[in-house]
């Protein structure tokens, strides 16, 4: 080794903490504060539990990423995932190629459809899934020789993901600032949080009525007809678990209905039985032309998302395709055939083991110990949920509904107070959001509930 190479390979950082500062970027990350902090490395995980470098156990209370459902060490996925890739490591999905995993997990996603669908597009992730369901949008008023129908509209709060479309989709001002978006059509109403934003002395009813009120004057004003879609998840995870009222989705539907405005399902999170259903659609009562799934269609074990597509949606792309030399949209990895075997494997556990039936079950354990151990906390205003998701709103005051001033980092606070407890949640301003893989047990859902009871306990007792 010449002199220069040792110099070199001695000033290089040899910490895993250091490495990390050096050369890795987070998301969702304070990166100056990062550079100070370092990073909390996991090195391995169990079923529910993680371990990371220090040998220290967390209880995943958040599934990573609302993703890991089947949770860590399923043999079943793992070798699914083996015997793919010995057998065809990789292959593609265009210029009339396929390969048997793809055309299975196409064939049973649209079994397994809670409304009629027709085929499937593949993409790599919840927020390309996105970009593409809004590329498809604009493909169908094409087709239909309507091209002005440019716009879409999604809600404030709601995340739809990252790439530039399902960033300009997202309501939320960090995936936005600096960087030069929402792009232009990209239109947000209320989020239909009734708890956060209904007015005093307003019922559910009312507050509903009132956001179609207002959605209808705004689809006035644009002129429906240059509105492509609208975009909704059935219960916004990232949005702090919102669970919108039924007559304001109902409404909803029939004024996209009446004004002929796509409705697109962004299922990343609620699909594969997180709320107590296969799909969060089924839940919630939704009828969408798309829905778009990721996340647990491979419980995380590998990168693969899918729009599933209705037959109206399908017979225009077809026909615009007859007018050009081919249909453009494409991706390298679109379908991969280790994430489809993984997929589709994942599937027949859902279905083997009485997943969705189970998660269903496991409501009451999980909402009702998170209010038997929390919900007369005086910092606690509502516990919210479906299935195995759930919300934990903290407020200051309870029977007022008065929320705390944000600069005091309540949720936050609870959050990392529940590290040290040795549990992993996600604090969404000041919700708690909770979303473990379906796989956790009774038991560990009590560990879980009273492992958040008392970081609840100890940011109460900050604030007094």
């Amino acid at each position: 080794m010449h002199i220069e190479d040792t110099e070199e390979a001695n000033s290089r950082p040899n910490s895993i903490d250091a490495r990390d500062k050096a050369y890795v970027v987070h998301g969702l990350t304070n990166l100056r504060d990062h550079l100070e902090r370092g990073p909390l490395v996991i090195e391995s995980g169990q079923g529910v539990w993680v371990r990371d470098q220090a040998g220290r156990d967390y209880l995943e209370g958040m599934s990573g990423l609302w993703c890991i459902s089947l949770g860590y060490g399923e043999k079943r996925l793992i070798e699914a995932c083996r015997r793919q890739m010995e057998t065809l490591a990789y292959y593609h999905l265009t210029n009339h190629r396929s390969h048997v995993p793809g055309i299975d997990l196409a064939e049973k996603l649209i079994e397994i459809a809670p409304v009629p669908m027709s085929h499937v597009w593949f993409a790599n992730s919840g927020s390309e899934a996105n970009d593409c369901a809004a590329r498809l949008c604009w493909y169908y008023w094409n087709a239909k020789e309507q091209p002005a129908r440019r716009k879409f509209i999604a809600h404030r709060r709601a995340y739809h993901g990252n790439t530039i479309a399902s960033a300009s989709l997202s309501g939320v001002g960090y995936a936005h600032e600096q960087f030069g978006l929402p792009l232009p059509g990209f239109l947000h109403v209320e989020c239909p949080d009734f708890y956060a934003a209904g007015l005093p002395g307003e019922s559910e009813e009312e507050f509903s009525d009132r956001l179609l009120e207002t959605l209808e004057r705004l689809i006035e004003s644009e002129g429906a007809d240059s509105i492509a879609g609208f975009f909704t998840e059935p219960i916004m995870a990232a949005g702090g678990v919102v669970i919108p009222p039924r007559r304001y989705l109902d409404g909803l539907q029939r004024l996209l209905r009446e004004h002929d405005i796509l409705l697109v399902a962004d299922e990343v999170v609620t699909a594969f039985g997180r709320t107590g259903e296969m799909f969060g659609t089924t839940t919630m009562g939704l009828v969408p032309d798309m829905i778009v799934c990721a996340k647990g269609i491979t419980s995380a074990y590998f990168p693969l998302s899918a729009v599933l597509i209705n037959d109206r949606v399908f017979q225009a792309m077809v026909q615009q395709s007859e007018r050009l030399p081919l249909f453009g949209l494409t991706m390298t990895y679109s379908g991969h055939p280790v994430g489809a075997a993984i997929a589709r494997e994942a599937i027949r556990i859902y279905e083997d083991d009485g997943i969705v039936q189970r998660a269903r079950r496991m409501e009451h354990v999980l909402l009702g110990g998170l209010t038997e151990r929390i919900g007369a906390s005086p910092i606690v205003g509502q516990i919210r949920g479906r299935g195995l998701l759930a919300g934990v709103q903290l407020v200051a005051d309870p029977l007022n509904r008065r929320f705390f001033d944000p600069a005091l980092r309540v949720g936050p606070r609870v959050a990392e107070a529940a590290e040290k407890h040795g549990l992993f949640v996600r604090a969404i301003g000041d919700v708690i959001a909770i979303c473990p893989p379906l796989s956790i047990t009774e038991d560990e859902l009590h560990m879980l509930t009273d492992r958040l009871a008392r970081a609840v306990a100890d940011v109460e007792a900050e604030l007094r």
